[in-house]
């Protein structure tokens, strides 16, 4: 509905670059170039300009591109009221998502919607937080889960409808035996003399867990990095620190204890879903919401794992 020459201006937008849209679209550069002339020759108007090595918009292609827009999330509309209308919506639906969601919530979303839709090719595709969004403005994803981060667009972006869906708790990581799994309640600030495993510097999950902890009123001692739950979770069972994992993520059956914090602040991240603006209402995508929905509330219950469980 959408002449996807406006959907690559819009990709060269996000990326800055002909050949950073290009590789984002699995395109060749000179398909990527060409496409752009052939905008620029339908509409009479230069819509790239050079600046220094690189390129920049012009005025006339930030115009297309907020008119490129409301097209965009009126199409999406179209599709969504005609779906609603048929009753019996058929065709590709693609979910993605982050690793933990991409495990433990997109697939009994994907098996209730393959039940509810039997004419809807229901797909799945892992993939970190702002390739996502390069997804949805693709076409090539439908309904994104992700976490909010400094790479990701913001929320006031009118090309996508973002709302949070649950905010997933932090729980602590502690060695069996461990002191703190004697106390009834514990607080993050109970742990600010442990050795702590966090994530490499830069990403979103070190940045989430040293905030909280400075938040709690101490910087926390980093003794060794680990971006993947198994890993960090392995070093707190032989003893080498502690780790803060969110609730939906499972980890393997090593000798920890997971404990659910108390107080103030109480880490969480929150997992947003993002659609493109306008297909919110498609009655694939609120279905696909509602199963994420109930998969989450049977996962979130707060409980102590102990060992051997």
């Amino acid at each position: 509905m959408i002449d996807p020459k406006l959907k690559v201006l819009q990709m060269v937008a996000r990326y800055g670059t002909v050949t950073a849209a290009a590789k984002a679209m699995n395109y060749t550069p000179s398909a990527v170039s060409y496409q752009l002339r052939q905008l620029a020759e339908e509409l009479g108007v230069e819509l790239l300009a050079q600046s220094g090595r690189g390129i920049a918009l012009t005025g006339a292609a930030r115009i297309v591109l907020r008119h490129t827009e409301a097209l965009s999330a009126q199409a999406e509309r179209a599709r969504a009221e005609l779906a609603s209308a048929t009753g019996e919506p058929a065709g590709p639906f693609t979910l993605c998502g982050f690793s933990t969601a991409a495990t433990h919530l997109l697939p009994p979303a994907a098996a209730a919607l393959r039940e509810r839709y039997p004419q809807v090719r229901i797909r799945v595709m892992e993939a970190e937080p702002a390739p996502c969004f390069d997804l949805l403005l693709s076409g090539e994803a439908d309904l994104a889960l992700v976490i909010s981060t400094a790479e990701t667009p913001s929320s006031a972006d009118e090309r996508f409808d973002q709302r949070p869906l649950l905010d997933d708790p932090l729980d602590l990581v502690v060695p069996d035996g461990h002191r703190l799994t004697g106390l009834d309640r514990v607080t993050l600030a109970d742990a600010a003399d442990e050795p702590w495993i966090v994530g490499r510097a830069g990403g979103a999950y070190h940045q989430l867990v040293t905030t909280a902890c400075m938040s709690a009123g101490f910087t926390p001692d980093i003794a060794h990095w680990a971006d993947e739950w198994d890993t960090g979770t392995a070093l707190v069972a032989l003893g080498f620190g502690i780790i803060l994992v969110p609730r939906l993520a499972r980890i393997n059956d090593w000798a920890v204890v997971r404990i659910p914090l108390h107080g103030e602040p109480a880490p969480a991240r929150r997992i947003v879903a993002a659609t493109r603006m306008g297909r919110r209402d498609h009655p694939v995508v609120a279905a696909a919401l509602d199963a994420i929905g109930s998969t989450a509330a049977t996962l979130q219950a707060p409980r102590r794992r102990a060992p051997g469980e």
